[in-house]
């Protein structure tokens, strides 16, 4: 079974997606609707639905995305970590048509001005809660917040810490550090697994080669192995610089020199066992 394990949706005429610059091409809806075929012709059996604004409002109508969508497996949601009631939102959440979807939380770190944020009583307390619920928790952060991911991670054994697009690192540069010894100091913690996902618009999006992709790969590959990689997509975000077909194509292509076991990990199992599809 393939597993795009990171993709979004959204519906502008519902909700505006603010850090969408106005005349961007992706300023328009995307629906599951729209993307199945697209999966399907590229051989992908299940995906993951990601958050994609801090609203409260948008996990609730994402699990019902998935209770609606044979495609959709589970959602990674939002909800606000520093509640007091943190735990019991988690249940709420889980309580709803289409919470057994719910597998994951997610925050944009990235936009956090405090480098650690992560790292924050509250957040930390909010954290645990995720962990005792049985959730995973998705990174969206800066290659120069990864140390702060390390350190978070190494208080909260119990909570498998999820790196969204390899920390999204200066692929258009062609730099490796930082960013390689920080990504290698997190992967050094077993609670931590990684997305090869975002990277074509990482590149420079409008004349990215697969050879701009591959340090960056063969480093996570190293660093985490295929048994704490996961193929994602990054729809419709990726449509900026490549089709579906092609990311999904990309991603084989690096990766054919693998064996055939860890291909299958990478490409769907990691996802699977991870988010407990």
């Amino acid at each position: 079974m393939t597993v795009d394990a990171h993709h979004h949706v959204w519906d502008l005429s519902v909700r505006d997606q603010d850090w969408i610059p106005r005349h961007s091409p992706i300023r328009r809806n995307f629906t599951v609707a729209g993307l199945e075929p697209e999966a399907r012709a590229a051989g992908v059996d299940r995906t993951v639905l990601v958050q994609t604004v801090t609203v409260a409002e948008e996990t609730p109508e994402f699990l019902a995305i998935a209770d609606a969508h044979d495609l959709v497996a589970g959602v990674v949601g939002w909800t606000d970590l520093t509640r007091p009631d943190i735990a019991d939102e988690l249940a709420r959440l889980r309580a709803l048509p289409g919470g057994a979807h719910l597998k994951g939380i997610r925050h944009q770190v990235q936009g956090e001005p405090d480098p650690g944020w992560l790292l924050r009583p509250d957040v930390l307390r909010g954290l645990t809660a995720v962990a005792e619920a049985g959730l995973a928790y998705d990174l969206v952060v800066l290659p120069r917040q990864l140390p702060a991911c390390a350190k978070a991670a190494a208080r909260l054994p119990r909570l498998t810490f999820v790196l969204d697009h390899l920390g999204k690192p200066p692929i258009a540069s062609g730099a490796l550090e930082p960013w390689a010894t920080d990504l290698r100091t997190l992967a050094a913690l077993p609670n931590t697994v990684a997305k090869l996902s975002g990277l074509v618009t990482e590149a420079d999006p409008a004349d990215w080669m697969l050879d701009d992709l591959r340090p960056y790969v063969e480093t996570a590959l190293e660093a985490f192995g295929p048994d704490r990689l996961m193929f994602g997509s990054d729809w419709p975000v990726c449509t900026l610089a490549a089709t579906y077909g092609e990311v999904v194509e990309a991603t084989r292509r690096l990766i054919a020199g693998l064996g055939e076991s860890e291909r299958t990990r990478i490409m769907g199992d990691t996802a699977t066992r991870v988010y407990r599809l």
